[in-house]
């Protein structure tokens, strides 16, 4: 679950920002800042299965307007691939605690 900052730190979210149990959940980091996830499962998060991921403004010097508009572009399809392994990453993660 993507949660705030206060239910990440208390480890519950009676209403998480976004929520999916299917096992194939993909979530983009679509803006920089920080995104606060925790596990659902009752008993998880408390035992550690909770994680905090920054994401970065880009650090570049001003560009002309097509430049900028092809970076943008990059940029998204970058989150979307980063947010797809890292969100594979913990579903395997979590797969092998429960074998």
């Amino acid at each position: 679950m993507v949660v705030t900052k206060d239910e990440y730190e208390k480890c519950h979210s009676a209403h998480p920002i976004f929520f999916s149990n299917n096992g194939a959940t993909v979530f983009t980091l679509d803006r920089p800042g920080l995104f606060y996830f925790i596990s659902g499962v009752s008993g998880h998060c408390e035992r550690g299965q909770k994680m905090i991921i920054k994401v970065l403004e880009p650090a570049s010097p001003p560009q002309s307007a097509d430049q900028n508009e092809q970076k943008n572009d990059a940029a998204v399809a970058m989150a979307a691939i980063t947010s797809a392994t890292i969100m594979s990453c913990i579903m395997s993660f979590v797969g092998v605690l429960f074998f």
